[in-house]
């Protein structure tokens, strides 16, 4: 993504006032100016606002902090838009949800920024901000709040991957160095309760424990100090605080032991913790890193050069040199680096990665190919159509992306408790050694449970419950041609009680073919046929391609037709040898108010046997019926079984189509579907969803084409089959990478798989707080145990989030091919998904 955006949006102080420069969409005219700058007057804290039509923009002076996310939604209220862009950066230095809290808080407080949304689990910010505002201005607020930010730019997986790896040495060797050191004062302590009196020297153990403490345990002093600094706390600053106060101890009871009396030391609780800690965020960085694997799979999946041909010649290029029109060759068993379409060859490709169909698919010329797959025989040869950002496979990538980084409503819940967890935390400890000492009068017990309080809280696992399992559940669904669009898409669809399918093309296969051909008195079949392919000879639906594939078929040559019109939800009319033609559902033909005679029975019986029956008819000179076609489609194999999956999951199935009751209720009845609403025009299937949102239901539609748009937006969930249309999918919050409605059921099931993960994650990391700081204050808990309590209630709210990785479709699933090669492929894609 690129982050150089020029020129940078003005914001500076201006008197008393500071100011927000806005380039504005949509205006036209003085009235359009009028209605932006009324819109910005009345957004609270505004004191000035200029909007100059010339140049689109609008500034706007405020007597207080701007509050960018309240300008655009006032200018967006008045029916216009606000240029913005997202920018992406990785945030170095957080521990825990206070840090995200801090984070977001600092980013939000930033003059341009529109809305923020910060994830513990990858340690990545996604930034929407005005048009104009720089990465600088993003970086240098983090800055501020304590933390360091770096652009993600072009991705570099190599780069990315040995940075990883030489951080995760550098943390594992510090592990095991603290370990070494701390080793010696465990031994002693560990050889005083087996009754023997070897133990280090005191001064020995100063040594040691002050190593660990001031050298490996560093980063916790300089991330509470920055927090301090901005008067919030994290888990930094209570590991600090605690640790220290056992080392402080420690020192104190060195000093004022007298000599030849063995002073009682705990700086083995001191470094122990530091050990634990240090051990337990390796881990959880370990197992964070684990749960994006399915995303790193398919990012892995695109080769990095390409054979091109070019001037006669088969040349290997980066693919970074391949430009849209090159010809590709792809050989037997490579991978295909591009997305395309095959000018020569034909063979069998895997499309797993893209799908989740484990079966080959046949490819011959004029196929398109995506980039990423794999070519299991034959030679390819491919004319590029999209490269880089615009490949499909590049699309996944960041429409996943997008999902793990997006913040569920249950997560903005979680900030808030956390954004006080750390302070109530201080003030229980600070109660404790009060308590404590007043009751007991002894100090060293008093600063030892204090020390528990503060090392056996954790904020983290609140702050990594739900982004975890969001990150490992989007990115198995994926595997399976899942995508889901964002956090809020996957938590609302674990709650969906009805589904509700179009049905040509999501649960048919939606390539109709002509069964029946009835024509009136002195017609004969050929001219029916004839006739009507000639009408439709400008349309794309697929009745009207199943009438001129059989007109076709039957060697009739179509007539020329002027006129023509497309009927929204009724059929199509143009006007044939001097006279006017509709063609169309019985709605059409009651609207030119025309007599169906003896055609009318028969079109009955054909509409009860599931038929789609097509009307022709002449509405001048002769207003009369010509006669009608019936059409079957054929019930997609898995249809009834992704049925039977919804009702075991509890969710009633509904169908909405514009085909007749009759035709409607015959393939409700063969599915098993609850409930019909048939004879529904393109505009009115939204209505219908909102009709069946009506009460407690949350409903999700399904379809495929353009027409299904207005109602996949209208549900509280969207899901759009992935071999329909680009805006029915943009308008989803589910896509289904291939046309198999069972695949509707899998991702109910995985939302649900998933929202189960969080509450689990939740629910713990709660508990442990609830039952691990009371036995703590109340001297229960020695520091060392809570310690190692704390650093593994990350690691595990992780780790059972990490089981989602084990998820696989139930019902939508291909069994496997006994081919070789796909067998091959598909070990191969399962090796680099682990």
């Amino acid at each position: 993504m690129d982050i150089d955006v020029a020129p940078e949006t003005d914001i500076r102080p201006a008197g008393t006032l500071s100011e927000i420069d806005i380039g504005i969409d949509g205006m036209t005219c003085a009235s359009c100016v009028r209605r932006v700058e009324k819109a910005l007057a009345q957004v609270p804290s505004v004191a000035d606002v200029a909007v100059n039509l010339a140049t689109e923009r609008a500034r706007v002076g405020f007597a207080q902090a701007p509050d960018t996310a309240a300008l655009v939604q006032g200018v967006e209220a008045a029916g216009y838009a606000v240029r913005r862009s997202e920018l992406s950066m990785r945030i170095e230095g957080m521990t825990c949800a206070s840090c995200v809290s801090r984070v977001e808080r600092a980013l939000r407080r930033t003059p341009g920024v529109v809305s923020v949304a910060v994830n513990l689990a990858n340690e990545q910010a996604r930034v929407v901000v005005l048009e104009g505002v720089s990465f600088d201005r993003l970086a240098g607020a983090v800055r501020d709040a304590g933390y360091q930010a770096q652009p993600i730019g072009e991705r570099d997986d190599a780069a990315e991957t040995d940075r990883v790896q030489s951080r995760d040495r550098r943390e594992l060797q510090r592990v095991g160095l603290a370990a070494a050191l701390s080793a010696p004062l465990v031994a002693g302590m560990v050889m005083h309760l087996a009754g023997s009196s070897w133990m280090v020297p005191g001064w020995g153990q100063f040594v040691l424990a002050s190593i660990v403490q001031f050298w490996l345990g560093w980063r916790f002093y300089v991330a509470g100090w920055k927090a301090v600094r901005v008067l919030t706390g994290n888990m930094d600053l209570l590991v600090a605080l605690g640790t220290s106060a056992a080392w402080g101890l420690s020192v104190y009871e060195l000093l004022a032991t007298p000599a030849g009396q063995p002073p009682q030391l705990y700086f083995e609780s001191s470094a122990l913790l530091i050990t634990f800690i240090l051990f337990g965020k390796w881990l959880e960085a370990r197992a964070k890193r684990q749960t994006a694997s399915a995303l790193r799979a398919l990012m892995g999946l695109r080769p990095d050069t390409a054979r091109v041909r070019r001037d006669g010649a088969e040349i290997e290029l980066p693919l970074a040199q391949i430009v849209v029109g090159d010809i590709v060759v792809v050989r037997s068993g490579e991978r295909i680096p591009v997305d395309g379409r095959i000018i020569e060859g034909s063979g069998s490709v895997d499309e797993q990665m893209l799908t989740g169909e484990s079966l080959p698919v046949d490819k011959m010329p004029g196929a398109p190919v995506t980039g990423g797959t794999i070519n299991l025989d034959g030679l390819l040869t491919i004319e590029t159509t999209a490269i880089g950002a615009e490949t499909a496979l590049a699309k996944i990538v960041r429409l996943v992306e997008g999902a793990q980084a997006s913040k569920a409503p249950i997560q903005r819940l979680m900030d808030r408790v956390s954004a006080v967890f750390v302070p109530v935390v201080l003030v229980i400890a600070a109660a404790t050694f009060i308590v404590w000492y007043a009751v007991t009068g002894d100090a060293v017990q008093a600063v030892l449970s204090a020390v528990a309080v503060l090392v056996i809280a954790c904020p983290c696992s609140l702050g990594l419950a739900t982004p975890t399992a969001i990150m490992a559940g989007t990115g198995v669904a994926a595997r399976y041609g899942i995508l889901i669009k964002d956090a809020e898409a996957l938590e609302a669809a674990h709650a969906i009680t009805v589904v509700a399918f179009d049905k040509t093309g999501t649960l048919t296969e939606g390539r109709p073919r002509v069964t029946d051909i009835i024509q009136a008195a002195g017609w004969h079949e050929d001219d029916l046929v004839r006739t009507a392919a000639s009408l439709q000879a400008g349309s794309d639906h697929p009745l009207a391609v199943a009438v001129r594939s059989h007109a076709a078929a039957n060697g009739l040559v179509l007539q020329p037709t002027t006129g023509f019109r497309a009927l929204a939800g009724r059929g199509v009319a143009a006007r044939l040898d001097d006279r006017d033609l509709v063609l169309g559902n019985r709605r059409l033909i009651d609207e030119h108010h025309l007599d169906t005679g003896d055609l009318a029975a028969r079109a009955g019986e054909l509409e009860a046997a599931g038929r789609t029956v097509s009307w022709l008819a002449e509405t001048a000179p002769h207003a009369r019926t010509l006669g009608l076609l019936a059409f079957g489609d054929t019930v997609k194999e898995s249809a009834r079984r992704a049925v039977e999956r919804l009702h075991r999951l509890s969710v009633r199935s509904v169908m909405i189509t514009g085909d007749s009751a009759g035709a409607a209720g015959q393939v409700a009845a063969t599915l098993g579907i609850d409930d019909v609403i048939a004879g529904v025009l393109p505009g009115g299937k939204a209505e219908a969803v909102v009709r069946l949102r009506a009460g407690v239901q949350i409903v999700a539609m399904v379809g495929d084409g353009i027409n299904d748009a207005p109602a996949l937006a209208a549900a509280d969930i969207g899901i759009a089959m992935g071999t329909g249309t680009d805006v029915a999918m943009g308008a989803a919050g589910i896509t289904l990478m291939r046309g198999d409605p069972a695949l509707v059921a899998d991702a109910i099931d995985i939302s649900r798989q998933t929202y189960r993960k969080i509450r689990q994650g939740l629910f713990w990391a709660f508990f442990y707080n609830a039952v691990g700081i009371p036995l703590a204050a109340l001297g229960y808990l020695n520091p060392v145990v809570a310690g190692a309590a704390m650093a593994m209630s990350s690691v595990s709210v992780v780790s059972n989030a990490l089981l989602l990785r084990r998820w696989h479709p139930k019902g939508g699933a291909v069994p496997r091919t006994a081919d070789a090669a796909a067998l091959k492929s598909g070990r191969l894609i399962e090796r680099q998904a682990g």
